[in-house]
């Protein structure tokens, strides 16, 4: 049965505005938790804009679905991975001007850097995820360098989708929808799983979850965004119970 990673890092976004100690990416994990999630996933970004050294700490040891810790290839990383041992360890390429990773991985421009990268990644036991558009090459490359799963980038057919209005006798979208397809079929074919994952939302998630042998999807900026209207009326009404409590209590 395909599977869902959530990605909590836009409510650490949301709590690094203010610095403060809420909303707490870690509750967010347990709710996902018990929302359905199979995993969660968390990009610790070099300049730490959203989730934290002690957000993973206290996830690794707290959550019971998987970890899923997206990082860029470099040597800091690849130490703080080893030490904190998540379940999975996803290499993404990191752009510090971009608000949310943006393109895939280029693995095939660095293969001999990225082998040495999955090796030291998989020395403690960490399954070793390669970010990547759905290109062949790319898919080629990722199975060349070691890794273990691939998650396509279904970002440009998100983009298809909305342009089109989810009408797949769009060329365009058609296009992007088989062209994800394809590059699942060349990373189950060398061995590898087949994820994806990026702009996937409520409504253009159908036909990237049906896709044959796809067996997870990582989706955080939708259902964080629905969880504003979903669970705002509750905090609402939490709040204002607490400031008419206040008023008419004695003083």
């Amino acid at each position: 049965m395909i599977q869902l990673g959530v990605n909590i890092d836009h409510v650490a976004t949301v709590r690094q505005a203010r610095r403060g100690a809420e909303p707490d990416p870690v509750r967010a994990a347990h709710e996902a938790e018990l929302g359905g999630a199979d995993g969660i996933t968390a990009h610790l970004r070099e300049d730490r804009r959203h989730v934290q050294d002690h957000d993973l700490r206290r996830l690794r040891d707290t959550i019971n679905v998987r970890l899923n810790l997206e990082m860029a290839a470099t040597d800091a990383m690849v130490d703080f991975a080893r030490e904190l041992k998540p379940h999975t360890a996803m290499l993404v390429p990191e752009g510090r001007q971009e608000v949310t990773t943006e393109g895939g991985l280029d693995v095939a421009s660095q293969l001999d850097a990225m082998r040495k990268v999955v090796d030291r990644l998989k020395e403690p036991g960490l399954i070793v995820s390669a970010f990547i558009d759905p290109d062949l090459v790319q898919v080629e490359a990722a199975h060349r360098a070691g890794f273990d799963v691939c998650e396509v980038h279904t970002g440009p057919y998100a983009h298809a989708w909305s342009s089109c209005g989810g009408d797949f006798r769009r060329h365009e979208l058609a296009d992007a929808l088989e062209a994800v397809q394809s590059a699942g079929r060349e990373i189950i074919a060398r061995g590898m799983r087949f994820n994806a994952g990026h702009a996937l939302n409520y409504h253009n998630v159908g036909p990237i979850a049906s896709l044959p042998r796809v067996e997870e999807l990582h989706i955080g900026h939708a259902i964080v965004s629905r969880s504003i209207y979903a669970g705002f009326r509750a905090a609402v009404a939490e709040m204002k119970r607490l400031m008419v409590q206040s008023v008419m209590m004695p003083r």
